[in-house]
């Protein structure tokens, strides 16, 4: 497993754009392949309370019962929780908070939001950019001088779940370790009833700050709801630069409803579905020419190499499809595109288009 560091003080690398999102590739009449958000309809616990929540608006929104149902879920004292405005604010505000950190890194391939929102915040950025399968090798060798790292798990857009041991190596005196979990909830393991790898819950780990989004798994993309867990000095830190009432009331309730029992145990649910969905469309994929599904995917998306992707992207959208490119990732290129996973019937349509134009550029070779 190759593993190398790039310092860059200003601008990206070529082809890099780091506010690029896969919402950008969605167009109307187009198969969502690009978006890794659920899409299935609300259940009456979660839609009910937001509802709700919309004859209160009167009044200022109140963090305190929302705050009180995370902190509980993930077996915390409130003062280690803050609820943000999607998990993007929490890298916006960790950037911000932390302006002090001398040598802040993060972690490729990996979701560009953390890295945008340091440059944003004037840091010089380092990055840990892996290879091959982009799984975190056992002896991965930060920058000693590392003050401020982020790494995500699992990782977008590789669908790489590393083993939390590995992760939980990084932290060290003096360093805060910041882990993107918004995917935490798609991974599932047979046999265990809680999400597989995750340090939500780990609260002896020197400078662990674990960033979570409700986002996905529940289709609240619009109503920007998530959340950091941390030690309460640095929680506090955050909440000093966030704006007053960062969160909506109806994503305070949303964020309540998703904290639940019934919640967590649906969200066990639907990752096992998930999973099953998710070997379907590597299988599927794997039987094409020339396509190579990278590692052994464990989100809602796989991410896919083979050649010329950049211009098979641009056909599959002219075939009424919409995958994410890949060359927007540090560490990727132009012969990588992300798929989200869907149920096997889109993905029989899918793979059945992606297979006719991959033939048609074969002979036309």
């Amino acid at each position: 497993m190759l593993l190398w560091t790039l310092h860059r003080r200003r601008g990206y690398g070529l082809g890099e754009e780091l506010g690029h999102h896969g919402d950008a590739e969605v167009a109307p009449g187009l198969v969502d392949l690009a978006v890794n958000v659920r899409r299935d309809p609300m259940p009456d616990w979660l839609s009910a309370p937001i509802m709700a929540s919309m004859s209160t608006l009167a009044a200022y929104p109140d963090p305190g019962p929302a705050t009180a149902a995370i902190a509980a879920r993930h077996r915390r004292p409130p003062d280690e929780v803050l609820l943000t405005a999607g998990a993007a604010q929490g890298f916006v505000l960790l950037a911000q908070a932390l302006r002090g950190a001398r040598c802040p890194v993060v972690v490729h391939p990996q979701f560009t939001e953390p890295e945008a929102a340091l440059r944003g915040a004037g840091h010089d950025v380092r990055r840990v950019v892996l290879s091959g399968d982009f799984a975190l090798p056992p002896d991965c060798a930060l920058p000693p001088e590392a003050d401020l790292v982020f790494i995500g798990n699992p990782t977008n857009p590789t669908s790489v779940l590393h083993p939390a041991e590995r992760i939980a190596a990084l932290a060290a005196p003096g360093r805060v370790l910041v882990v993107d979990e918004a995917f935490a909830d798609s991974a599932h393991r047979p046999g265990l009833d809680r999400e597989p790898e995750s340090l939500a819950e780990r609260r002896d780990l020197p400078g662990l700050v674990v960033v979570r989004s409700l986002t996905k798994t529940w289709g609240l993309a619009g109503l920007r709801v998530g959340y950091l867990l941390g030690p309460a000095d640095l929680i506090a830190r955050c909440r000093a630069v966030q704006p007053l009432w960062p969160v909506s009331t109806p994503a305070l309730a949303a964020a309540e409803a998703c904290a639940s029992r019934v919640a967590v145990a649906t969200e066990r649910e639907i990752a096992a579905r998930l999973a099953g969905d998710r070997r379907y469309l590597v299988r599927r994929l794997r039987a094409l020419p020339g396509v190579t599904v990278i590692g052994e995917p464990a989100s809602a998306f796989v991410l896919v190499r083979v050649a010329g992707a950049d211009k098979l992207r641009l056909v599959l959208r002219e075939n009424g499809f919409a995958v994410r490119r890949g060359d927007t990732f540090p560490g990727l290129g132009p012969d990588y595109v992300r798929v989200a996973v869907r149920d096997t019937a889109t993905t029989d349509r899918f793979v059945a288009v992606f297979h006719e134009i991959l033939v048609g550029s074969e002979g036309k070779a």
